[in-house]
Protein backbone atom coordinates (compact mmCIF):
# COMPACT_ATOMS: atom_id res chain seq x y z
CA UNK A 1 0.00 0.00 0.00
CA UNK A 2 3.13 2.38 -0.20
CA UNK A 3 1.32 3.75 -2.78
CA UNK A 4 -1.08 5.10 -1.36
CA UNK A 5 0.94 7.73 0.61
CA UNK A 6 0.88 11.10 -0.85
CA UNK A 7 4.06 12.34 -2.83
CA UNK A 8 4.51 15.46 0.01
CA UNK A 9 5.80 12.71 2.37
CA UNK A 10 8.62 11.52 0.56
CA UNK A 11 9.79 15.56 0.99
CA UNK A 12 10.52 14.74 4.33
CA UNK A 13 12.53 12.40 6.82
CA UNK A 14 11.83 11.44 9.95
CA UNK A 15 13.38 13.68 12.69
CA UNK A 16 16.88 12.56 13.23
CA UNK A 17 16.51 13.70 17.03
CA UNK A 18 14.04 10.76 17.44
CA UNK A 19 16.12 8.44 15.68
CA UNK A 20 19.22 9.43 18.34
CA UNK A 21 15.91 9.43 20.91
CA UNK A 22 15.47 5.61 19.93
CA UNK A 23 18.59 4.52 20.19
CA UNK A 24 18.65 5.99 23.89
CA UNK A 25 16.17 2.84 24.48
CA UNK A 26 18.89 0.33 23.30
CA UNK A 27 21.62 1.34 25.41
CA UNK A 28 22.35 0.43 29.10
CA UNK A 29 22.17 3.60 31.30
CA UNK A 30 23.47 6.12 28.17
CA UNK A 31 24.79 9.85 28.76
CA UNK A 32 22.05 11.89 27.66
CA UNK A 33 22.73 15.13 26.14
CA UNK A 34 20.29 14.79 22.57
CA UNK A 35 16.90 15.53 23.76
CA UNK A 36 16.01 19.20 24.42
CA UNK A 37 13.45 19.74 27.36
CA UNK A 38 14.04 20.61 30.64
CA UNK A 39 15.18 18.30 33.38
CA UNK A 40 12.69 19.59 36.02
CA UNK A 41 9.37 18.44 36.50
CA UNK A 42 6.50 20.50 36.28
CA UNK A 43 5.37 22.39 39.11
CA UNK A 44 3.10 21.05 41.70
CA UNK A 45 0.21 23.86 42.14
CA UNK A 46 0.38 23.11 38.09
CA UNK A 47 -0.21 19.83 38.75
CA UNK A 48 -3.06 20.03 41.43
CA UNK A 49 -4.67 22.86 39.13
CA UNK A 50 -5.18 20.12 36.18
CA UNK A 51 -6.36 17.16 38.71
CA UNK A 52 -8.78 20.14 39.78
CA UNK A 53 -10.21 21.18 36.18
CA UNK A 54 -10.71 17.30 35.67
CA UNK A 55 -12.74 16.97 39.05
CA UNK A 56 -14.31 20.21 38.56
CA UNK A 57 -15.56 18.89 35.13
CA UNK A 58 -13.37 21.62 32.53
CA UNK A 59 -13.46 18.83 30.02
CA UNK A 60 -15.04 19.85 27.41
CA UNK A 61 -13.94 22.22 24.11
CA UNK A 62 -13.39 25.34 25.17
CA UNK A 63 -13.60 28.10 22.19
CA UNK A 64 -10.99 27.65 19.16
CA UNK A 65 -8.84 30.91 20.22
CA UNK A 66 -8.95 29.45 23.39
CA UNK A 67 -10.13 30.63 26.93
CA UNK A 68 -10.46 34.28 27.56
CA UNK A 69 -8.78 34.17 31.06
CA UNK A 70 -5.46 32.98 29.99
CA UNK A 71 -5.30 34.85 26.41
CA UNK A 72 -5.89 38.02 28.97
CA UNK A 73 -2.87 37.15 30.65
CA UNK A 74 -0.74 36.69 28.01
CA UNK A 75 -2.14 39.62 26.57
CA UNK A 76 -0.85 41.25 29.64
CA UNK A 77 2.69 39.77 29.86
CA UNK A 78 3.00 40.49 26.40
CA UNK A 79 2.16 44.46 26.45
CA UNK A 80 5.96 45.27 25.17
CA UNK A 81 4.11 43.63 21.85
CA UNK A 82 1.27 45.67 21.54
CA UNK A 83 -0.56 42.53 20.91
CA UNK A 84 -4.26 42.92 21.34
CA UNK A 85 -6.27 40.47 22.79
CA UNK A 86 -8.27 39.41 19.74
CA UNK A 87 -4.42 39.19 18.32
CA UNK A 88 -3.53 35.95 20.30
CA UNK A 89 -4.63 32.60 20.12
CA UNK A 90 -4.16 29.49 21.89
CA UNK A 91 -2.32 26.35 20.05
CA UNK A 92 -1.21 23.07 20.71
CA UNK A 93 2.42 23.66 21.36
CA UNK A 94 4.36 25.84 19.42
CA UNK A 95 4.33 23.83 16.83
CA UNK A 96 0.48 23.71 16.84
CA UNK A 97 0.95 27.19 16.13
CA UNK A 98 3.66 27.21 13.30
CA UNK A 99 1.83 24.50 11.18
CA UNK A 100 -0.87 26.34 11.38
CA UNK A 101 0.55 29.93 10.46
CA UNK A 102 2.57 27.82 7.76
CA UNK A 103 -1.04 26.25 6.14
CA UNK A 104 -2.56 29.70 5.99
CA UNK A 105 0.05 31.54 4.39
CA UNK A 106 2.90 29.63 2.14
CA UNK A 107 1.69 28.73 -1.39
CA UNK A 108 3.60 25.74 -3.87
CA UNK A 109 6.69 28.17 -4.87
CA UNK A 110 6.72 30.82 -1.92
CA UNK A 111 9.86 31.03 -0.67
CA UNK A 112 10.76 31.29 3.18
CA UNK A 113 14.09 32.77 4.21
CA UNK A 114 15.70 30.60 7.43
CA UNK A 115 18.95 31.31 9.11
CA UNK A 116 20.96 28.42 8.99
CA UNK A 117 21.55 26.39 11.91
CA UNK A 118 17.86 26.40 12.38
CA UNK A 119 15.15 24.42 14.26
CA UNK A 120 14.55 20.98 12.72
CA UNK A 121 10.93 21.42 12.06
CA UNK A 122 10.71 24.42 9.88
CA UNK A 123 12.83 22.88 6.72
CA UNK A 124 10.13 19.97 6.70
CA UNK A 125 6.89 21.99 7.44
CA UNK A 126 8.04 24.73 4.75
CA UNK A 127 8.71 21.56 1.94
CA UNK A 128 4.79 19.88 2.68
CA UNK A 129 3.23 22.95 2.19
CA UNK A 130 4.89 23.00 -1.30
CA UNK A 131 7.31 26.12 -0.17
CA UNK A 132 10.74 26.40 -0.88
CA UNK A 133 13.20 26.99 2.22
CA UNK A 134 15.85 29.23 1.64
CA UNK A 135 18.80 28.87 3.90
CA UNK A 136 21.22 32.18 4.81
CA UNK A 137 24.57 30.57 6.40
CA UNK A 138 25.03 32.37 9.64
CA UNK A 139 28.47 30.42 10.32
CA UNK A 140 30.66 30.52 12.20
CA UNK A 141 28.98 33.43 14.77
CA UNK A 142 25.39 32.51 14.78
CA UNK A 143 24.95 36.09 13.73
CA UNK A 144 21.74 36.97 11.41
CA UNK A 145 24.15 38.69 8.48
CA UNK A 146 21.61 40.95 7.47
CA UNK A 147 23.43 41.86 4.16
CA UNK A 148 23.17 38.00 3.21
CA UNK A 149 19.65 37.81 3.93
CA UNK A 150 18.58 41.06 1.87
CA UNK A 151 20.43 38.88 -0.75
CA UNK A 152 18.23 36.09 -0.88
CA UNK A 153 15.07 37.79 -0.85
CA UNK A 154 13.34 37.65 -4.00
CA UNK A 155 9.65 38.24 -5.48
CA UNK A 156 8.61 34.62 -4.37
CA UNK A 157 10.16 35.68 -0.59
CA UNK A 158 7.51 35.25 1.77
CA UNK A 159 8.33 35.05 5.15
CA UNK A 160 11.40 35.33 7.39
CA UNK A 161 11.45 32.94 10.16
CA UNK A 162 13.45 33.50 13.65
CA UNK A 163 14.19 32.25 16.30
CA UNK A 164 15.96 33.29 19.48
CA UNK A 165 17.45 32.48 21.83
CA UNK A 166 18.12 29.73 18.65
CA UNK A 167 18.00 25.95 18.85
CA UNK A 168 20.32 24.50 18.22
CA UNK A 169 22.95 27.48 18.74
CA UNK A 170 22.00 29.29 21.80
CA UNK A 171 22.41 32.35 19.75
CA UNK A 172 20.37 35.37 20.92
CA UNK A 173 20.12 38.07 18.61
CA UNK A 174 20.52 41.90 19.49
CA UNK A 175 18.15 44.46 19.62
CA UNK A 176 20.57 46.31 16.63
CA UNK A 177 20.32 43.00 14.72
CA UNK A 178 16.54 42.56 15.10
CA UNK A 179 16.30 46.15 14.12
CA UNK A 180 18.34 45.88 10.83
CA UNK A 181 15.96 42.96 10.02
CA UNK A 182 13.07 44.60 10.91
CA UNK A 183 14.25 47.16 8.78
CA UNK A 184 15.09 45.09 5.66
CA UNK A 185 11.55 43.40 6.48
CA UNK A 186 9.39 46.32 6.26
CA UNK A 187 11.15 47.60 3.29
CA UNK A 188 10.74 44.19 1.18
CA UNK A 189 7.27 43.96 2.94
CA UNK A 190 7.61 40.69 4.48
CA UNK A 191 6.18 38.69 7.61
CA UNK A 192 8.40 38.10 9.89
CA UNK A 193 7.87 34.64 12.16
CA UNK A 194 9.39 34.73 15.03
CA UNK A 195 9.56 31.57 17.55
CA UNK A 196 10.58 32.56 21.07
CA UNK A 197 9.97 29.48 22.72
CA UNK A 198 13.28 29.68 24.74
CA UNK A 199 12.54 33.76 25.56
CA UNK A 200 13.20 33.06 29.26
CA UNK A 201 16.35 31.01 28.83
CA UNK A 202 18.62 34.52 28.59
CA UNK A 203 21.70 34.65 30.98
CA UNK A 204 23.58 37.63 29.99
CA UNK A 205 21.45 40.22 28.51
CA UNK A 206 16.98 41.20 28.12
CA UNK A 207 15.35 39.59 25.90
CA UNK A 208 14.28 41.77 23.02
CA UNK A 209 10.97 40.38 20.65
CA UNK A 210 11.37 41.63 16.76
CA UNK A 211 7.69 42.08 17.78
CA UNK A 212 8.11 45.13 19.72
CA UNK A 213 10.39 46.62 16.84
CA UNK A 214 8.12 45.56 13.86
CA UNK A 215 4.56 45.31 13.87
CA UNK A 216 4.16 42.99 11.06
CA UNK A 217 4.96 39.94 13.01
CA UNK A 218 3.51 36.43 14.32
CA UNK A 219 4.87 35.53 17.33
CA UNK A 220 4.85 31.97 18.48
CA UNK A 221 5.64 31.04 22.24
CA UNK A 222 4.54 28.15 24.64
CA UNK A 223 5.02 26.49 28.04
CA UNK A 224 6.84 23.55 27.16
CA UNK A 225 10.24 24.68 28.02
CA UNK A 226 10.16 27.90 30.70
CA UNK A 227 7.38 25.43 32.70
CA UNK A 228 8.39 22.10 31.73
CA UNK A 229 5.15 21.15 30.09
CA UNK A 230 6.46 19.68 26.71
CA UNK A 231 4.13 16.81 26.95
CA UNK A 232 0.73 19.21 27.72
CA UNK A 233 0.81 20.97 24.55
CA UNK A 234 0.12 24.72 25.11
CA UNK A 235 1.32 27.39 23.39
CA UNK A 236 0.01 31.11 21.86
CA UNK A 237 -0.18 32.71 18.38
CA UNK A 238 0.01 36.49 18.69
CA UNK A 239 0.45 38.68 15.78
CA UNK A 240 -1.81 40.62 13.44
CA UNK A 241 -5.09 39.75 13.01
CA UNK A 242 -5.36 39.33 9.35
CA UNK A 243 -3.44 36.18 9.97
CA UNK A 244 -4.62 35.52 13.16
CA UNK A 245 -8.18 35.10 11.66
CA UNK A 246 -7.07 32.79 9.30
CA UNK A 247 -5.58 30.66 12.01
CA UNK A 248 -7.99 30.64 13.92
CA UNK A 249 -10.92 29.24 11.02
CA UNK A 250 -7.86 26.56 10.32
CA UNK A 251 -8.16 25.05 13.88
CA UNK A 252 -11.58 24.73 14.28
CA UNK A 253 -11.00 22.36 11.39
CA UNK A 254 -7.78 20.73 12.87
CA UNK A 255 -6.71 21.02 16.31
CA UNK A 256 -10.46 22.18 17.24
CA UNK A 257 -8.85 23.84 20.46
CA UNK A 258 -5.91 23.63 23.13
CA UNK A 259 -6.90 20.64 25.51
CA UNK A 260 -8.77 22.51 28.27
CA UNK A 261 -7.85 21.17 31.03
CA UNK A 262 -3.87 22.47 29.88
CA UNK A 263 -5.49 25.53 29.09
CA UNK A 264 -6.32 26.20 32.54
CA UNK A 265 -3.20 24.85 34.12
CA UNK A 266 -1.53 27.52 32.22
CA UNK A 267 -2.86 30.02 34.18
CA UNK A 268 -1.64 28.49 37.02
CA UNK A 269 1.72 28.25 35.11
CA UNK A 270 2.71 31.89 34.96
CA UNK A 271 2.08 32.46 38.61
CA UNK A 272 5.11 30.08 39.09
CA UNK A 273 8.98 32.37 39.01
CA UNK A 274 11.09 30.84 37.25
CA UNK A 275 14.34 32.38 38.02
CA UNK A 276 16.23 30.26 40.30
CA UNK A 277 15.79 27.89 37.39
CA UNK A 278 16.96 29.71 34.86
CA UNK A 279 19.99 30.77 37.21
CA UNK A 280 20.46 26.66 37.56
CA UNK A 281 20.59 26.78 33.55
CA UNK A 282 23.78 29.55 33.55
CA UNK A 283 25.19 26.89 35.91
CA UNK A 284 25.23 24.60 33.40
CA UNK A 285 25.90 26.37 30.51
CA UNK A 286 28.73 27.31 32.45
CA UNK A 287 30.07 23.97 33.33
CA UNK A 288 29.62 22.39 30.24
CA UNK A 289 31.48 25.42 28.31
CA UNK A 290 34.76 25.56 30.87
CA UNK A 291 34.70 21.66 30.43
CA UNK A 292 35.03 22.02 26.53
CA UNK A 293 36.50 25.09 25.56
CA UNK A 294 40.19 24.29 25.63
CA UNK A 295 39.11 20.84 23.58
CA UNK A 296 36.63 22.03 20.75
CA UNK A 297 35.73 24.91 18.83
CA UNK A 298 32.70 26.29 20.33
CA UNK A 299 30.94 29.45 20.95
CA UNK A 300 29.90 30.13 25.00
CA UNK A 301 25.94 30.05 24.06
CA UNK A 302 23.87 33.04 25.74
CA UNK A 303 20.29 31.65 25.46
CA UNK A 304 17.96 28.38 25.36
CA UNK A 305 19.99 25.59 27.17
CA UNK A 306 21.92 23.77 24.21
CA UNK A 307 25.46 24.04 22.39
CA UNK A 308 26.21 23.58 18.82
CA UNK A 309 30.25 22.24 18.87
CA UNK A 310 32.50 21.95 16.06
CA UNK A 311 33.44 18.53 15.33
CA UNK A 312 37.17 17.61 15.73
CA UNK A 313 39.14 17.73 12.11
CA UNK A 314 38.68 15.35 9.55
CA UNK A 315 35.23 14.02 10.75
CA UNK A 316 32.11 15.09 10.21
CA UNK A 317 29.25 15.32 12.49
CA UNK A 318 27.72 11.73 12.11
CA UNK A 319 31.23 9.87 12.31
CA UNK A 320 31.91 12.19 15.49
CA UNK A 321 27.98 11.35 17.02
CA UNK A 322 28.98 7.72 16.11
CA UNK A 323 32.01 7.55 18.20
CA UNK A 324 30.33 9.43 21.28
CA UNK A 325 27.57 6.42 20.36
CA UNK A 326 30.10 3.87 20.84
CA UNK A 327 31.32 5.24 23.93
CA UNK A 328 27.65 5.68 25.30
CA UNK A 329 27.17 9.46 25.06
CA UNK A 330 23.72 10.65 22.96
CA UNK A 331 24.40 13.82 21.07
CA UNK A 332 22.35 14.85 17.71
CA UNK A 333 24.62 15.43 14.79
CA UNK A 334 24.34 18.81 13.35
CA UNK A 335 23.34 18.25 9.97
CA UNK A 336 19.57 17.59 11.36
CA UNK A 337 19.91 21.27 12.08
CA UNK A 338 21.59 22.60 9.34
CA UNK A 339 22.43 21.98 5.62
CA UNK A 340 25.81 21.38 6.89
CA UNK A 341 27.72 18.60 8.90
CA UNK A 342 30.35 20.10 10.47
CA UNK A 343 28.89 20.71 14.25
CA UNK A 344 26.92 18.22 16.87
CA UNK A 345 24.46 19.66 19.24
CA UNK A 346 24.28 18.97 22.79
CA UNK A 347 21.85 19.19 25.50
CA UNK A 348 22.66 20.37 29.12
CA UNK A 349 19.88 20.24 30.51
CA UNK A 350 20.50 17.51 32.50
CA UNK A 351 21.76 17.10 35.75
CA UNK A 352 25.17 18.10 36.71
CA UNK A 353 26.30 14.46 37.14
CA UNK A 354 25.71 14.06 33.78
CA UNK A 355 26.97 16.81 32.21
CA UNK A 356 30.64 15.45 33.73
CA UNK A 357 29.92 12.40 32.53
CA UNK A 358 29.64 14.04 29.17
CA UNK A 359 32.43 16.70 29.56
CA UNK A 360 34.92 13.40 30.26
CA UNK A 361 33.41 11.62 27.17
CA UNK A 362 33.31 14.26 25.01
CA UNK A 363 37.40 15.61 25.95
CA UNK A 364 38.52 12.02 25.36
CA UNK A 365 37.12 11.96 21.73
CA UNK A 366 38.60 15.46 20.78
CA UNK A 367 42.07 14.21 20.02
CA UNK A 368 43.78 16.84 22.32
Amino acid sequence: MNSAIADRMSLIDSSGIRKVFALASKLKDPVNLSIGQPHFDVSEEVKKTAIQAIQNGLNKYTLTQGIPELREKIKVQQEKKNISLEEIMITSGVSGGLMLAFMCLINPGDEVIVPDPYFVMYKHLIKVMGGIPVFVDTYPSFDIPIDKVEQAISKKTKIIVINSPCNPTGAVYSKDQLKNLADIAAKHNILIISDEIYNEFIYEEESVSIAEIYENTLVLNGFSKTYAMTGWRLGWAGGPKWLLDEMIKLQQYTFVCAPSIVQYSGLKAMDYNVAHLIDSYKEKRDIMYNGLKDYFDILKPEGAFYMFVKTPDGLTDEEFVGKAIDNNLLIIPGNVFSEKKTHFRLCYAAENEVLYKGIEILQNLSGK
